[in-house]
This record gives C-alpha cells, structure tokens and sequence, in this order.
C-alpha cells in the first residue's frame, strides 16, 4: 500500500511539473512583442548636454540618456537627409548612383529592397510614420505604413513673425530666423509630438504592438521657435568657432554647403562674430524647442506604462557645421558633418552608460529587428550592435562609412579619411586634430595609416556595390 501510494504522489508531482512548465513555455510564447518608437530629428549633431555641450539646454533627452546607451561614435552614411533616411531604413550604403542627395528616394534607387517598418507591419506590427521620416512621406508609402503617413500642414516654413517674409529669396524662402511670442503650439513640430501621443494612447487602449516613428523638422534651417526658447540663451554668452578658417593643406573639392544663403540673413553679414553668433543662437534655440517636444512625447509614453516594454530610439539624420571652417549646414565628408547623436533604450538592458563603440546608421534596422527576433534580408549591409546594448564596453566596426556627392569616406577610431572622385584625398588624426584643422595626407609619418585606410575604403566601396 505504501508504494502504491508512493507512486501515486509521484505522479502527481510529475503531473504538476509538466503543467507548470507547459505554463511557462506558454507565457514565453504568448509574450507580447516588444514596441518600438523611433525619434528622428532633422539636423541635430552631438550638440547636446550629454554629448558635453554645456552651453546647449536639452535636459529631457539628456534624462533620457541616462535610462539608455548612449552612442559615442554614430555616423551617418550620407551627409543630407533625403539619402540618409533611405539608406537607414533600407539598410543598404550609397554609391555614387544610389541615395545621391535630399532628393533620394527608397523606391527609386532600390525598389525591390524591404524597408524597416515594412519588416515590423508585415509582423503583424501596426505601423506609423508621424512627420519626417522619409524625406518624400509618400516614398515606399503602402509597403512600410499600416495608415497613410502623417504631415502636418505648412512644413518646416511656417513662419509667425510678419518681417520673416518681408524679402523672400528665389528660393521661396524668407529670413533665417525668427523669434515670436507664440505658444509651443504654432509651429509643426509641436502637432508632430501631439499627435504621436494621441496614437500612444491609442495604441494603449487597443493593445497593439506598434512601431512608431516620429520624425521632427527642428534644428533644420530656418531657425524658427518661440522666443521663449530663444530667451533660455544670452547670446553675447555664446561661444563660437575658433577654427574658422579651411583646414592646412584642404584640397580644392572640399566645400561647405549652401543652404544658409538659400535664406535672407537679415541685417547680418556672413563670416562676422555677430553672425557666428546669430546662427548659433538660433540652432541651440530650436534643439531646446524639439528637446521639450521630445520629452512630452517620452513622458507620455511613461505614463502609458508602454515605456517598460518599448525600444527608443533617438537619431540625428547626419551631422553639422556650427561656423567650424566658416561652414554652416551638412553636404561634405568632415567629421561634423557625419557624426549623429544616437541613443537608444532598450527595457532591461544596460542605461546611463556610454559606448564608444563605432556604429552605423545602417546598423540601426538590424538591431531594431534583432532585438524584435525579427528576420532581415540576407542583403542589407547593416549588422546588429544588440550586442554591445548588452555590453557598451565591448566594441563594433572597425570603421563607419559615409558618401557624399564626389567623395567616399571611411571613418576610425583614430582617423578620417575622404577620397574624392578627382583623386584628391584628406586625412586627419582625430587624437591629435579632433577639430580637423590640418589635412595630414602628404605627411610620410602616415604613410601606413594611409594606405590601411585606402584599402578599408576599397572594401566599403565593393560592399556598396554588391547591391544591385
């Protein structure tokens, strides 16, 4: 009797083990996707506090830098934002026929390519574009968007200062910057945070998975933003350049962009401290008014509690010049031009801490859809840094890739390196000349690292083109 009952308590207990397993293998499958929020800014290099940037006032994304890995060293691989959205969202690298310009379109240049929402709706994700995404919000539109792309009315020139076109240039636009009492409410950007939280909201109360992308117009030209923001900085206060000046031994191709004179200036002349200045002001004012509309957007989904279960990301489209070299704006290969803030946050992982590891926009679609257990196509050149979420220690590539226009660039630890199509070349120690103030190509000291750089190049260049 004693065994019987022996045997029977045993398989009770085993009875017991195997539901209770079945459970949970059950709960694991059941478990809800992880969400995704995707934040693109327009123009916004490393200029912020976290990036130690004192004089800059963006204390939301620098408390949101503290729950998240900071990146270091993110490179875009096109200096201008029509190309780089393409290629960051197709994954693939610009030749010199493919994401050209601003005018880039994904479904032009690479027409049978998968774009990153597309691979999250086809999921079974609902899939959202709210602003500047894609540069043309219509590119790839049916494929990548669960819902017709979002644009607010007017776009990034809607102006509330009656002298701002008071002289429009042949452009179309009017003066640079402005400065009104107005709400927080008048320009785009702020109905482009409104209306991401609404579909937070949305989103919470239908349970959906989601991936959301919410692409602001702010810091990009013209500086506009209510004078409040303007009123955060003493403008006399506000240091400028002191390399404003090419760099020894520039090769003739080097330019530095346009843009700025698409604008009228105003009472200000070009290459003036009060100018420097100016324009200064106006940047550090904008990258305020997008830091708050920025922190709305991520308070609100803390208040959701969809936080605890959703990957931000947080990207600057390329880099910028601030005056450094007398240049104002993006469109070449200098480092200021290519590097990009980039944070990302990702629940239970690492936050607060900062990596150095090298990474490229590129890599953002494969990380995104690694830490989703996400497939991707076996042909896009990015590669998943989900490991170095885990470790931010450990490092990634041995080097980032950039093009733009006549030039390709490589870009290492220690190194910048430009080939232009002409055969002119740069190079610049980034230890010793982090500003890039003296191009070191002729110089027979570095003659190893030049050639190791050319053959990096080389390799970058054929990856490119593997595409077709």
């Amino acid at each position: 009797m004693n065994k019987f009952f022996t045997f029977a308590f045993g398989l009770v207990i085993l009875f017991m083990s195997c539901k209770n397993e079945k459970e949970k293998t059950t709960e694991k499958k059941g478990k809800k996707p992880m969400n995704v929020l995707f934040i693109a800014i327009d123009d916004l290099r490393p200029e912020l506090g976290l990036y130690g940037a004192p004089q800059v006032k963006s204390p939301n994304i620098d408390q949101f830098a503290k729950e998240a890995v900071v990146f270091n060293r993110a490179y875009c691989n096109v200096p201008v934002c029509g190309a780089s959205r393409a290629s960051l969202l197709t994954s693939i690298l610009p030749t010199k026929n493919r994401f050209i310009d601003y005018r880039a379109k994904a479904q032009e240049d690479v027409p049978n390519a998968k774009t990153l929402p597309s691979i999250f709706k086809d999921a079974g994700y609902t899939s959202i574009s709210n602003g500047k995404i894609f540069h043309y919000n219509k590119d790839v539109q049916e494929a990548s968007w669960s819902e017709n792309p979002w644009m607010p009315e007017g776009g990034h020139r809607v102006s509330y200062d009656s002298t701002t076109n008071a002289v429009l240039m042949k452009s179309g636009n009017g003066r640079v910057y402005e400065a009104p009492e107005v709400d927080d409410s008048a320009y785009p950007d702020y109905k482009i945070a409104q209306k991401t939280i609404s579909d937070l909201r949305r989103f919470k109360e239908t349970g959906e998975s989601f991936f959301m992308a919410c692409g602001f117009f702010r810091p990009h030209m013209p500086f506009y933003a209510p004078k409040k923001y303007w009123d955060l900085y003493d403008r006399d206060a506000i240091e400028i350049a002191g390399n404003r000046y090419l760099p020894e031994n520039a090769p003739s191709s080097l330019r530095g962009s346009t843009e700025f004179k698409t604008y009228s200036l105003g009472d200000y002349k070009p290459n003036t401290d009060e100018f420097h200045k100016m324009m200064r002001h106006g940047y550090y004012a904008c990258v305020s008014y997008v830091d708050q509309l920025v922190g709305e957007v991520l308070g609100e989904l803390e208040t959701l509690g969809l936080a605890e279960n959703t990957i931000v990301v947080l990207w600057g489209d390329h880099g910028w010049h601030l005056g450094e070299h007398e240049f104002w704006g993006k469109h070449n290969t200098l480092h200021n031009a290519l590097q990009v803030p980039l944070i990302v946050k990702v629940p239970g992982k690492a936050k607060g801490q900062h990596t150095k590891a090298l990474v490229e926009s590129v890599d953002i679609y494969p990380t995104l859809c690694d830490l989703a257990n996400l497939n991707t196509p076996n042909y896009i050149m990015g590669e998943s840094f989900k490991s170095v979420i885990d470790n931010p220690k450990q490092s990634f590539r041995e080097n980032a890739y950039a093009r733009f226009k006549k030039a390709d660039a490589i870009v290492t630890e220690g190194f910048t390196y430009s080939l232009y199509e002409n055969g002119e070349e740069m190079l610049y120690n980034l230890e010793q000349d982090p500003k890039e103030n003296r191009n070191i190509v002729a110089d027979a000291s570095y003659k190893k690292v030049l050639e190791d750089m050319r053959n990096a190049l080389k390799i970058k260049q054929e990856q490119a083109n593997s595409y077709k």
